[in-house]
């Protein structure tokens, strides 16, 4: 495949940075990597795995002459870096994004990007629940969708080179408004963490022998959701709150849905029961028919719970 960027800049570079930088270098998509960290231990890491040419924990040193500057970091920390990015940046510059809420990119990283550099922000979903550049792999893309949602005047070229890039990695690209794809998250992804999160919670604070029975007879389901609890605490606490409106909607419709369950139960009410039950049902055999549960998720649960 031919180089796609003469210069590639990650800011951070955690599970989804380094899986990506590791697709630009098997496929030599970019002449040179820049990446840039907090702290000396994981920019250590990147240079031991190969993952850069140039580390530094400055910001602007790495994005000098990048043609491409992707944000990796937690989605708090987008607003700060974008400022201190932004006057070094070289005129047609791309500057995209992996987080996992979109409307805050626009709000938080647009103002401070001059004249003549194009914000493309994206959303890769995929993901595992262990984070830290350590954890990449190449693989982690294939198959799975990646979501645009460039302004609407935003320079068309600019938004096909960050597409093709997804695609290269081996993903499916579409794009939409950041609302929309907001609204879509919170119910695909946000939604499945806050319960797991709450769950998992749930069962941390009993008793320690009841603790231990939780422990030695869980089950598939439960595990599932400790799965999906693990994933990195900082992360999503920022996509919960930078998409809280979002969330806190789908939250009170689940909320209202849940109570229909509780007075079912407690009424005996069988047949609402199943109502219920068969049409979740469908919604697992539509993603099955959509191609969103492979084969490697039914075997290697530690690679299947997406980022968000």
């Amino acid at each position: 495949m031919s180089v796609m960027f003469d210069r590639v800049a990650f800011i951070g570079m955690g599970l989804i940075g380094s899986s990506l930088a590791r697709v630009i270098r098997r496929d030599g998509l970019a002449n040179e990597i820049s990446a840039a960290a907090r702290t000396t231990e994981t920019l250590d890491t990147i240079q031991r795995l190969g993952l850069a040419d140039q580390v530094s924990t400055d910001t602007a040193d790495v994005v000098r002459g990048a043609d491409l500057v992707i944000l990796c970091t937690p989605l708090s920390a987008f607003g700060k870096i974008a400022a201190a990015i932004g006057p070094h940046l070289k005129d047609g510059a791309i500057v995209t994004d992996v987080g996992s809420a979109k409307a805050c990119v626009q709000r938080e990283v647009g103002p401070h990007m001059p004249k003549g550099v194009h914000l493309v922000p994206g959303h890769p979903v995929a993901g595992t629940e262990h984070s830290g550049p350590e954890h990449g792999f190449a693989e982690l893309f294939l198959d799975r969708w990646c979501v645009l949602t460039p302004a609407p005047d935003t320079d068309r070229d600019a938004v096909a080179k960050v597409r093709a890039l997804w695609e290269a990695a081996g993903m499916s690209v579409s794009e939409m408004t950041t609302s929309h794809h907001d609204q879509i998250l919170a119910i695909t992804s946000h939604l499945p963490h806050v319960i797991s999160y709450s769950i998992v919670d749930t069962a941390y604070q009993l008793g320690e022998d009841l603790q231990d029975e939780v422990f030695r007879y869980s089950g598939g389901g439960f595990r599932d959701f400790t799965r999906i609890a693990a994933s990195d605490p900082i992360m999503w606490r920022d996509i919960l709150i930078e998409n809280r409106d979002a969330v806190l909607d789908i939250l009170s419709r689940f909320d209202e849905d849940l109570t229909n369950l509780k007075r079912a139960i407690r009424r005996g009410d069988g047949e609402e029961l199943e109502r219920v039950f068969t049409r979740t049902r469908a919604i697992r055999r539509g993603i099955i028919e959509a191609g969103q549960e492979k084969l490697e998720d039914q075997k290697v649960s530690t690679k299947s719970s997406d980022k968000g």
